[in-house]
């Protein structure tokens, strides 16, 4: 373990590179508690044996004791969303820091580097990245050609506004809204002209995206922890985007005619109406479509689409097996997630696979547990018991999400532990057993 000696430039560099790593693993959506024990073990991997750090959502504060003087920072939060080549760099980096392997000046670099890497597919492949995941979704939605095909066209649009808006921080906010109305003025347009499309299939996927299911989980998973301000101000801050994007929806099917409401009931009527045969193998082909959209889309590492696949497949077959046990999708996702939580640290950190985090995002957008608030929001403008009993619903979905990847956790720390103690005693009988 390096030593370096506590210079005053030493200490600033250190101190840059500790919130600035920080700034990075908040981008890749980790937890607010577990970027506190990164930063503090990266202090002592560099000499600083006290160190304090306090991390929130939008900040950060860092004070180390050097010479029996505390040296203090603070910074502001992410500076930008992360794409999952990224995610997977910040992590090799910050295990190569907690571990004293990186001098500070050079970790800042390397941060720098990662901020300006280039997506591996460029341009177009976030636009064809995009439409693939959209109809990936839509396959398991929905078996209507129809509908499958319009939003895989949306998918489109919305991935060329995504190119469009990159490195344009003014437009970030818009975005959303932006999109759910163009998004909405289309379908409910199709819908008017009489083409035979689900709206609920049609809009939810394009926008899948932009649904803070993962947000909304971590809240969770945080408040559950203990964290009550980074637990309550990403579930504020989740709900909030859900919000506008049902402003979006509401306000693209007024400009065309139609009423939020007419978001359900038309569905309800193509529904009842026998247009959507069963195809029981479709939905494992729309997993497939799915997953491979999203290492295209997102810019996943070169050796995590084969474990991308992996864990979705094992996330939706454990959650149509745990709903059809229990005949109840709302606690579904604490199964799913109780099996894939395990799966992506073993892949991980057994198998050298990529992060568990790139592996999770998209069981976190596949299980979609934003999309059930969205409908939720949306009803609400119409029909408000009807809004208010879609959003406990999603509420309790959230909460058997995020139990799910607490319980997992726990029981893959246990495993791992109980282990790594019989690999030890093995160990210790064949030393014995050479001596003798």
């Amino acid at each position: 373990m390096k030593q370096p000696s506590k210079t005053s430039a030493d200490v600033r560099n250190l101190l840059e590179f500790m919130f600035r790593l920080g700034q990075a693993l908040l981008g890749c959506g980790e937890q607010t508690a577990k970027v506190e024990l990164i930063l503090r073990r990266t202090a002592s991997a560099y000499g600083m044996r006290r160190s304090r750090v306090v991390v929130f959502p939008t900040a950060l504060f860092i004070s180390v004791t050097v010479d029996e003087e505390e040296r203090v920072t603070f910074a502001e939060g992410p500076t930008q969303a992360l794409r999952l080549d990224q995610i997977a760099d910040v992590y090799l980096l910050s295990d190569a820091a907690q571990q004293g392997d990186v001098p500070p000046k050079e970790g800042i670099s390397r941060l720098s580097e990662i901020y300006d890497k280039r997506a591996r597919f460029g341009p177009f492949g976030v636009i064809v990245g995009h439409t693939i995941l959209t109809v990936g979704l839509a396959m398991i939605l929905t078996t209507a050609a129809e509908s499958i095909a319009a939003t895989g066209v949306l998918g489109a649009v919305v991935g060329l506004f995504k190119v469009f808006n990159r490195n344009r921080a003014v437009f970030a906010v818009p975005l959303p809204v932006i999109s759910a109305t163009i998004v909405s003025v289309l379908v409910f347009l199709a819908v008017k002209m009489g083409f035979p499309l689900d709206p609920r299939c049609a809009i939810i996927p394009p926008l899948v995206s932009f649904l803070p299911g993962g947000m909304l989980t971590l809240g969770m998973v945080e408040l559950a922890y203990g964290d009550m301000v980074s637990g309550a101000s990403r579930l504020i801050s989740g709900f909030v985007q859900l919000l506008l994007l049902a402003f979006g929806l509401a306000a693209g099917a007024m400009i065309v005619g139609y009423q939020p409401g007419d978001l359900v009931d038309t569905s309800i009527e193509l529904a009842s109406s026998g247009l959507t045969p069963a195809v029981p193998w479709l939905p494992w082909v729309g997993v497939l479509v799915f997953g491979l959209g999203a290492y295209i889309h997102f810019s996943a590492p070169c050796n995590s689409l084969l474990w991308m696949l992996l864990v979705l497949l094992v996330t939706f077959a454990t959650e149509q097996t745990a709903a059809e046990l229990i005949g109840n999708t709302n606690v579904s996702g604490f199964f799913a997630m109780l099996i894939v939580t395990p799966l992506g640290y073993l892949i991980q950190l057994r198998f050298r696979g990529p992060p568990a985090i790139v592996t999770f995002l998209p069981s976190f957008w596949l299980l979609v547990p934003g999309a059930l608030g969205l409908l939720s929001v949306t009803s609400m403008f119409s029909d408000r018991d009807a809004g208010i009993d879609g959003l406990i619903d999603a509420i309790f979905a959230l909460v058997s999400i995020a139990l799910g990847s607490l319980v997992g956790a726990s029981i893959y720390k246990w495993l791992t532990e109980t282990f790594g103690w019989w690999q030890l005693q093995i160990g210790r009988v064949e030393r014995y057993i050479r001596r003798k």
